[in-house]
């Protein structure tokens, strides 16, 4: 999904790709133009971090950076099956919304950012740094998202030694 962030110097588009597993955000784009561009870097990062097996659905809302030719074939191109909310529903993707949500609340409003730059060095730090780090989830028994994936990473280690 996509959101807003203003500058001094103009809007800024951020498009993230949410892991439904641990809640991490594994790609991002920021840019000062919402163009399918901003969510196909969004999507390659979050592929070439994860290097998802084939036929690992991705689910989006219906915007037209989605829904356009160079998405879809770039979804094919890494063996990923789309998915789209159902129209005009914002529940269907929820953990994004919930994800904005949090960035706007704990970093975004109340500051002023007078350069994209300084506003695109901020959200970095809020993404890789502090959210994916060090926030904390209820839904991940109060575990950071990369400490809950390290953690059920032991488990799993754990559970293939002992059988």
């Amino acid at each position: 999904d996509i959101t807003y962030i203003a500058t001094a110097e103009g809007w800024l588009y951020l498009a993230v790709v949410l892991d439904l597993f641990n809640r991490e955000v594994i790609g991002w784009s920021i840019k000062p133009r919402m163009t399918t561009d901003l969510v196909l870097d969004a999507l390659s990062m979050a592929w070439f971090r994860r290097r998802p097996e084939p036929g690992v659905l991705f689910h989006s809302d219906r915007g037209s950076q989605y829904a356009s030719r160079a998405y879809q074939e770039r979804l094919d191109a890494y063996g990923m099956n789309g998915s789209m909310s159902r129209k005009g529903n914002c529940w269907d993707n929820a953990p994004t919304e919930s994800f904005f949500n949090s960035l706007k609340n704990e970093r975004v409003h109340g500051t002023s950012y007078d350069t994209r730059d300084e506003a695109r060095s901020d959200l970095f730090q809020y993404i890789a740094v502090f959210y994916n780090r060090s926030r904390r989830h209820s839904a991940l028994g109060y575990l950071s998202p990369i400490r809950f994936l390290e953690s059920w990473i032991e488990q799993q280690d754990q559970q293939e030694m002992a059988a």
